[in-house]
């Protein structure tokens, strides 16, 4: 993938820059520097990691007292067992008691391929969509990456940013300004609207570039900003299509799917919706990311497929 940049590297270069111009973030890894590819933050503040070694309850117990005694908290390991493992204190020491800790959930969705469901995280938004006072992030491209973060870094306050694990390229220019709770307009269409977060809005432009082809026009909505979320943006958006498609590498339940679900029942908005990600009741499959996205229907080519069969009214 040429001009892409790993999304973890837009992180620690974010963080260095963070503490060059004043801030005190202190990152916190759980034997996981590898995984959050922190070496050059280490060279440059070497004094300012801490490890708490495959931890993960200690990970977000120790941010949070960091956070407490003024640190700007970070904590960088991989999203399956930040959710998973560590979900009694992510629920009570950071959401609960509000701390300034910006969580990392790295290598998200089915990033980790081989390794199964052990290693993958398919229901991560949903379960921080169930927690209150944190706000979720999903970016798509390493531009909208670095300003989630930078605004991240500035707010008071929990933060939850989930990051893939495979180089990304850019789907904005220079022009490109984030804001909290805005809906993304990548593609402007009339005969159906699809709608994703993180990574798998790429799918998504390359699907609708291959239905303008056929003389279908497709809208590209990526949703970065799940909480907060413009949801009457939102709506009255969807409401000009007659038909919707979202499409996450995550369970269908909980995720953007059920966003956008949400926000058409309560508008009383009767458009057609399929929801396409791992779906209801399974695990994603163990493999490499064209072979899981084929499998459950979210690589480009199906959704383009699904996209027609909706425009002819299947």
């Amino acid at each position: 993938m040429s001009n892409a940049t790993h999304l973890a590297e837009v992180m620690v270069t974010a963080f260095i820059d963070a503490v060059n111009r004043g801030v005190d973030l202190v990152p916190v890894v759980a034997d996981s520097t590898s995984t959050a590819k922190i070496s050059p933050f280490v060279k440059a503040f070497p004094d300012r990691l801490v490890n708490v070694g495959i931890a993960e309850q200690t990970l977000v117990g120790t941010a949070a007292g960091l956070a407490i005694g003024g640190k700007v908290a970070v904590t960088c390991n991989a999203a399956p067992f930040l959710i998973s493992r560590a979900n009694e204190q992510v629920k009570v020491d950071i959401c609960y008691n509000n701390t300034n800790v910006k969580l990392f959930g790295l290598n998200a969705g089915a990033s980790y391929g081989p390794l199964a469901s052990t290693h993958h995280s398919i229901d991560d938004i949903a379960v921080m969509r169930g927690f209150g006072n944190i706000e979720i992030y999903a970016p798509s491209c390493p531009i909208e990456c670095r300003q989630i973060i930078d605004y991240a870094l500035e707010k008071q306050g929990p933060v939850y940013i989930r990051l893939d694990g495979k180089a990304l390229p850019e789907l904005h220019d220079s022009s490109y300004q984030f804001k909290p709770g805005h809906i993304d307009v990548l593609r402007e269409g009339k005969d159906i609207a699809l709608v994703a977060m993180g990574s798998t809005v790429h799918e998504i432009v390359d699907a609708a570039a291959a239905l303008a082809d056929e003389g279908i026009s497709a809208g590209v909505i990526s949703i970065a900003s799940i909480r907060p979320c413009d949801t009457q943006a939102l709506q009255d958006l969807l409401k000009q299509y007659p038909a919707v498609i979202t499409v996450e590498e995550h369970n269908v339940n909980g995720g953007v799917g059920s966003l956008v679900a949400e926000v058409l029942a309560e508008g009383g908005c009767g458009i057609p919706l399929k929801r396409l990600g791992i779906p209801d009741g399974e695990y994603a499959i163990a493999g490499d990311r064209a072979s899981t996205r084929a499998r459950h229907g979210i690589d480009a080519q199906s959704v383009a497929q699904r996209a027609r069969q909706m425009c002819k009214g299947a």
